[in-house]
């Protein structure tokens, strides 16, 4: 059965990380929803580099939707649009209470997740520069921190995208699908995607 992901973005998103996992879960077969954060609804805006993102649709239009995973891409500027964004918020506060798939990166679990307290309890990462914002109990090192018992999935940046991404298959699809998506890519071996395909 095929998923279906949502992933917002907004002036300042952070570029390589929304168009990797963009592209990777397209890759994965699924419906991806990209969906505007800007409080004006526009739906053409500049990441952070100045590449410039379209959406498909407004967050609003989609707030009732259901998702198999919420990702967040990072970037200052597109964090912090989400972190005041209400509907956004509360779609990834849903989604939290459903116990459903909420994966963010680099400056997104900081600036968003935390700053809300939407997970308090759970283990993370983020960027390292956003490290402060994460208390010490829950602040992990690794470049990819999945906590189980939250079902939350967050990485530290740009650099670590595509493990990001494909660790997003391996939580909803598994293993096996994942390899399928990691070997025509040709993925680092020393990233152990390769691996995958064993298990």
């Amino acid at each position: 059965m095929s998923k279906k992901v949502l992933v917002p973005i907004a002036t300042g998103t952070e570029e390589m990380e929304a168009v990797t996992v963009i592209d990777i879960m397209v890759r994965a077969g699924y419906d991806v929803v990209v969906a505007s954060a800007e409080s004006d609804g526009e739906l053409t805006m500049k990441a952070s580099r100045g590449v410039t993102l379209t959406a498909d649709c407004r967050l609003v239009d989609i707030a009732d939707d259901e998702f198999d995973a919420i990702i967040l891409p990072g970037g200052v500027g597109g964090s912090e649009t989400f972190r005041d964004s209400t509907v956004l918020v509360e779609i990834v506060r849903q989604q939290m209470y459903e116990g459903k798939l909420v994966a963010a990166i680099c400056a997104a679990p900081a600036l968003v997740l935390a700053h809300h307290k939407l997970y308090p309890e759970a283990l993370m990462t983020c960027h390292p520069n956003f490290e402060s914002h994460i208390p010490a109990k829950n602040w992990r090192v690794k470049r990819v921190t999945y906590d189980v018992n939250h079902n939350l999935l967050t990485s530290q940046g740009p650099g670590t995208a595509l493990e990001f991404a494909i660790e997003i298959i391996i939580r909803l699809s598994g293993k096996a699908h994942a390899w399928t998506v990691a070997e025509p890519m040709v993925t680092i071996p020393t990233l152990h995607y390769h691996e995958i395909g064993e298990a």
